[in-house]
């Protein structure tokens, strides 16, 4: 079967629940049953020797360490089963099934339980039973081949992923929490990894890769997989963590099955509970856009105010209603050490960073930060619309480097690749628009190249920089005569007071007299408000004017449609 065809078949669980779960709850199901399913493939050549060399440790009186490390041994995988059953045995015994059920899940090792405990499927196993369904969806699984030899770990990533789009479109859910399109991951990997050659190649290299809202894993076992198709000697560590409990059960499991350290994988909030303490090289994600934070402000408050630059979020907060760059400063707080080889980072926004926030505000604070103070914005790429499975909107790629080649210092690349994709034959959702191999290589070598074209810009890091000045405006009198204190100087009429944002590489004196004077000649500036603020505005950049029609051809197209329409209405006699 290939993805499509494995998808379908599954799908038809979902069918099964038609009546008796809500929509909403389809994935509540059939997620956790898929999983079990892969585990039990995976299991099944070493079945037999697992449980012969249980039996003998038992007799042994061996301690739990020395059961994992003899049992790990023979399954070539961090995880085991010591039961019996299979799914295709579970079907031996249709009256018992759901007490067989359990207790071949309680015979997984300690992380596979644990991945159950978040799926709740003891709740789940009891809920189907009494429905009268459990046996059926025992047996609809036991009849898919999901061994790594029919389906290999990323094809794997990518059925959970499709499941979980499904899913979630049936409950109004957003599908861009939990994931990013494969195309579109592959194209931040390559960005992420292009110039790290020295850094990959060596022999013995090791690397540690982290995604801060893990998801499934996608983002991570791509990474890996991108990784070693360049540099096969190079070995990666994946490191995540992710709040959705189904989500970061399956990204466990995922792990699991590719031979990962389990403990990994942290389950929780990464924002408020960060729970590793170490640095990385790599770091991918694809945080939440736009999504609320003021449920758990306070103590990322505290931590703002009590630890400043010496916690994450030093450089400012941004409004409660978007997250995301909370999430950008939590990821460059993990960057390794220039001197040990510096750190770089892929991560997926929306506009809403680039230039939300006026001057002194938590946003422009966060991107002057960033840019000036820190100079770790290497680039930033456009990407199509209608490219995600939940939105239409704008996204981009931020590339961050904390080791920048010289070239790039204090320079920040703009690529515009909104018009590079290829037509999707059917819809992913709100996905109509995918890259391929070769555009996502044509891409990379753009950004490769650092050059100014139609499609990529360089700029100084302060071009994006501005300052807010007040501009005031005198009160007049009746006769219009302007008004004064008691030291002649003008009073100031508040209803015309104004803002001007004066680039930060102009004069502004300079400017307030060629900008402003001309059209407000008794103005003056209230230097003390000054405010410095950052913004990205992409789109202007790239803008190109295209000129209105002349009138006359508006008109000439006008005439031939009556034309043709009058026609049409005398052949039809009216």
């Amino acid at each position: 079967m290939n993805q499509s065809e494995i998808v379908g078949y599954i799908w038809g669980a979902a069918e099964l629940l038609r009546g008796d779960y809500k929509q909403s709850k389809y994935g509540d199901v059939v997620l956790p049953f898929t999983v079990l399913r892969r585990l039990d493939c995976v299991l099944e050549s070493t079945k037999g020797a697992v449980q012969q060399e249980n039996e003998d440790l038992t007799a042994y009186g061996a301690n739990d360490a020395i059961r994992d490390e003899a049992l790990f041994a023979i399954t070539g995988v961090k995880f085991y089963n010591t039961s019996s059953f299979t799914l295709e045995r579970l079907r031996n015994e249709p009256n018992q099934i759901a007490r067989n059920l359990q207790s071949y899940i309680d015979d997984f090792s300690k992380d596979v339980s644990d991945i159950f405990d978040k799926f709740k499927f003891a709740e789940t196993i009891a809920d189907l039973n009494d429905k009268g369904l459990l046996f059926q969806l025992v047996s609809l699984f036991a009849g898919l081949d999901l061994g790594p030899d029919a389906v290999d770990d990323l094809q794997m990533g990518t059925v959970y992923e499709e499941l979980i789009r499904r899913f979630s479109e049936m409950s109004n859910e957003t599908a861009g929490e939990h994931f990013s399109p494969r195309d579109g991951l592959k194209l931040a990997v390559d960005l992420l990894i292009s110039g790290s050659e020295d850094d990959l190649s060596k022999p013995g290299s090791i690397v540690y890769a982290y995604d801060p809202c893990a998801g499934t894993g996608g983002a991570l076992s791509l990474f890996e997989s991108r990784v070693k198709e360049y540099y096969d000697s190079a070995k990666v560590y994946c490191y995540g963590q992710e709040l959705n409990p189904e989500t970061f059960a399956t990204c466990k499991a995922d792990m699991l099955l590719r031979g990962e350290n389990a403990d990994h994988i942290a389950y929780g909030n990464t924002l408020t509970n960060d729970a590793f303490d170490r640095s990385f090289a790599y770091q991918i994600s694809n945080p939440p856009y736009g999504v609320d934070w003021k449920k758990y402000a306070k103590p990322i408050k505290d931590e703002y105010a009590n630890l400043g630059y010496n916690g994450r979020f030093g450089a400012g907060l941004p409004r409660v209603s978007d997250g995301q760059l909370l999430f950008i400063e939590h990821m460059v707080s993990k960057m390794r050490d220039p001197e040990d080889g510096g750190g770089r980072i892929a991560v997926f926004m929306n506009g809403s960073p680039l230039f939300t926030g006026n001057a002194g505000s938590g946003e422009s604070n966060i991107r002057r930060w960033l840019l000036e103070e820190r100079d770790l914005v290497e680039a930033i790429v456009a990407m199509p619309t209608d490219f995600f499975y939940n939105t239409g909107i704008a996204t981009y790629i931020w590339i961050l480097s904390n080791h920048k080649p010289v070239e790039r210092k204090g320079k920040v690349q703009l690529i515009d690749a909104g018009k590079v994709f290829t037509k999707m034959r059917q819809s992913l959702g709100k996905k109509r628009n995918m890259l391929s191999d070769e555009q996502i290589e044509a891409i990379v070598r753009e950004y490769q190249a650092f050059e100014n074209t139609d499609t990529s810009k360089i700029f100084d890091v302060q071009e994006f920089g501005y300052t807010t000045v007040t501009v005031l405006q005198p009160e007049r009198d009746e006769n219009d005569e302007i008004r004064r204190d008691r030291k002649g100087n003008p009073k100031s009429d508040k209803s015309l007071t104004d803002t001007e944002n004066i680039p930060l590489n102009e004069d502004v004196d300079e400017y307030f007299e060629r900008e402003v004077k001309p059209y407000a000649p008794d103005a003056w500036m209230d230097r003390s408000k000054d405010k410095v603020g950052y913004e990205i505005p992409f789109t202007r950049y790239f803008y190109k004017y295209t000129p209105l029609r002349a009138s006359s051809e508006i008109a000439e197209d006008l005439k031939t449609l009556e034309a043709s329409i009058a026609e049409r209405l005398a052949e039809l006699g009216l």
